[in-house]
């Protein structure tokens, strides 16, 4: 947080006009945040971005569940299916402790994993993309993460919500 005061001389007989209440980008479909629905895991070893990505999946009104690590992640979405409530996405970093996320992507599609998995990654470029296909991945995303693009990414694999 910066303040900055700068004179501005006599502003008498000067129109007054509200700031706008959009975030400044010039695209008032990138100011609206969609309303959709499912389950997604996301599978993050940072604890700002699972803090971050959380808030804009709850924003979105998605039910959401965290791990840290891509054997964490296996073992979640094993159980999810077993217990009648599989993910619908899940968004999995790529470079992580334990397992990363090009093995777990493998695993889960070896398993039969039929939701999307889209790539979370803070390399952009092409062949890391390609990598991340070829390893399973449905869609790329890089971080840090950009809310208008995140979430036409959320609203691809979600869809919209049917009562909305």
């Amino acid at each position: 947080t910066f303040r900055v005061e700068l004179p501005a001389g006599n502003l008498q007989g000067v129109e007054r006009v509200a700031a706008p209440l959009s975030s400044g980008t010039g695209d008032p479909a990138a100011d609206e945040t969609p309303r959709l629905s499912g389950r997604v895991l996301l599978v993050e070893d940072g604890p700002d971005n699972q803090r971050l990505i959380s808030l804009l999946l709850a924003k979105v009104g998605v039910e959401a569940a965290v791990v840290e690590n891509g054997q964490q992640a296996v073992e979640r979405v094993q159980e999810a299916r077993l217990a009648g409530t599989p993910f619908d996405l899940v968004l999995m970093d790529m470079q992580m402790p334990v397992m990363d996320g090009y093995t777990a992507t493998r695993i889960l599609r070896r398993q039969g994993f039929p939701g999307s998995i889209v790539a979370l990654t803070a390399h952009a470029m092409d062949a890391e993309r390609g990598r991340c296909l070829s390893a399973g991945c449905d869609d790329f995303a890089t971080k840090p993460i950009d809310r208008a693009r995140f979430y036409a990414l959320l609203s691809r694999h979600l869809g919209k919500r049917k009562d909305d």
